[in-house]
């Protein structure tokens, strides 16, 4: 674990103590001379309501899998059966308010409830001890959706046609049994297997929620490049997951998002806007039908838009359907390589700069945090914010402060405490600092050359798992300007200093 501590978040790029928020429970003491070895497990849980049960005396904890807002998901092993499966473990003491624990209640509720759809990960069991609720999931190890792709290195309209037909299959399955996914996202949808016929499955049910014909929903949540309009005005029903797999389908089709900016803001305003390219490469080249379907996926009037049931009959999805098998142009899965690497050099680096802040520079923060806090409460509300950031000759628009506010508040309870102040604090007024920069781009530059070379970027990124040769040519390629096969200090800023649009992941309650 030590290793997490301070990586960003990937939603949001921000980075998060992780090391404070997602301990896994310790390791019970099997020399305790008491006949119950494990008194702390006695009662019920305050999330699942139920007996608490030590996930660790069934399964072995391996390595980390993925980090999300609330858990980590780790690779688990089963005791007796020697079976593997990925555990997404969430730390009860994140879980701050009657909300989040609902949250978690019924993300349980809906994984029981979908179990046994073969493109929506199975749900084996549901643990809570002390420390954490653990959820037992079948293991994914086919990896993502885009990498799949990328890592074919050839592709056809008929091929896309099937991924969208399994993720819309998704969509009618949990429509169907009354639920609204609202995180649909590539990152979302794993393959069961590396098989070339594996299943696509959808994972991730953390922001769904149960819902009936006619009901309306307000919470701004799920991932910018995939929120549909009517999510931002926050008025909205089930029509809003066809927009994300929409917004997947474009994706497939040309390598980039239908609607872009270099912030979440500007993100939503294009959203808003609902302008689309359909007429630069490789639209082109694209069938008429595929395009058609498209459209009427991303219609901006949810009742004007394609349902689940109509999505699947389109003679462009049907599997018997006009989805032509002629290669898609190369270009396609390059532009998709870049917007897929979004940039785990960064992520790097943003750890690096925080842990190298002096306590100097964290005590200025501290003070800063106390003089706004007027209450006294530990925490900072909008109005605090608001009120706060003038006196400090800090001058942002209403609509600044209120990203600000929702950035730092990674817990999405209204309000900012110490550890988020700090966090979105330091990534705001640190990141632009040469310094800082320069000091990350040193911690790479092991042989000060002046240029990071691929080794470098190897022996860094293998501290975080990230060494896979394939990310590590993604990322020259993608920062790395001037074509010389390595990263200078100019590039390595630009790269920093550009931003990561991928919207902060939690609920955020009006």
């Amino acid at each position: 674990m030590g290793n997490c501590n301070g990586l960003p978040d990937p939603q949001n790029q921000l980075p998060t103590h992780a090391s404070h928020t997602f301990s896994p429970p310790p390791p019970s003491s099997s020399s305790h001379p008491k006949p119950s070895p494990r008194p702390d497990l006695s009662g019920n849980g305050r999330v699942l309501g139920r007996p608490m049960e030590d996930v660790r005396s069934i399964y072995v904890f391996g390595r980390e899998l993925g980090r999300g807002q609330f858990g980590v998901t780790y690779l688990v092993t089963h005791k007796d059966t020697k079976q593997q499966f990925a555990c997404k473990s969430i730390a009860t003491r994140k879980l701050v308010n009657k909300d989040d624990i609902e949250d978690v209640r019924r993300e349980v509720q809906i994984m029981h409830h979908l179990t046994g759809h073969r493109n929506i990960v199975e749900l084996k069991g549901a643990y809570e001890d002390r420390h954490s609720v653990n959820l037992v999931m079948e293991l994914c190890a086919g990896g993502e959706l885009f990498d799949r792709i990328i890592a074919k290195g050839h592709y056809s309209e008929r091929a896309a046609a099937d991924l969208c037909r399994q993720i819309v299959t998704v969509v009618h399955n949990c429509h169907a049994m009354g639920v609204m996914h609202r995180d649909l996202k590539p990152e979302n949808f794993l393959f069961l297997s590396k098989h070339e016929d594996s299943p696509l499955k959808a994972t991730d049910f953390g922001l769904s929620v149960f819902f009936k014909p006619g009901d309306v929903f307000k919470d701004l949540v799920g991932s910018a490049y995939y929120v549909a309009p009517e999510v931002l005005r926050r008025s909205y029903g089930a029509e809003a997951d066809i927009w994300s797999a929409g917004v997947i389908l474009y994706i497939l089709l040309s390598g980039v998002p239908p609607f872009w900016g270099e912030n979440e803001q500007a993100i939503f305003d294009a959203v808003l806007r609902g302008h689309m390219d359909f007429s630069s490469d490789p639209w082109p080249s694209i069938s008429s039908s595929a395009k058609e379907l498209v459209k009427k996926m991303l219609r901006a009037d949810p009742k004007e838009r394609l349902n689940a049931v109509e999505v699947l009959n389109h003679p462009w999805v049907r599997e018997d359907g006009d989805a032509s098998d002629k290669p898609i142009d190369i270009a396609v899965l390059s532009r998709m390589k870049q917007f897929r690497a979004m940039n785990k050099l960064k992520k790097v680096a943003l750890k690096v700069i925080a842990e190298n802040l002096s306590e100097e520079e964290i005590m200025g923060l501290k003070e800063m945090f106390k003089s706004m806090d007027t209450d006294n409460s530990g925490t900072i509300t909008y109005e605090e914010l608001k009120a706060g950031l003038p006196k400090l000759g800090t001058r942002l628009s209403e609509s600044e402060v209120r990203q600000l506010m929702e950035a730092a508040d990674v817990d999405g309870n209204g309000t900012i405490d110490y550890i988020e102040f700090i966090t979105a604090t330091m990534h705001m007024n640190r990141m632009e600092r040469e310094d800082h920069l320069y000091t990350a781009f040193e911690y790479f530059d092991k042989d000060k050359s002046g240029y990071i070379t691929m080794e470098e970027l190897e022996h860094a990124l293998k501290k975080y798992n990230m060494g896979d040769e394939k990310t590590i040519k993604e990322i020259i390629a993608e920062v790395d300007t001037d074509h010389d096969g390595r990263i200078n200090y100019e590039e390595f800023a630009t790269m920093m200093r550009k931003g990561n649009p991928e919207l902060v992941q939690h609920r955020r309650r009006k």
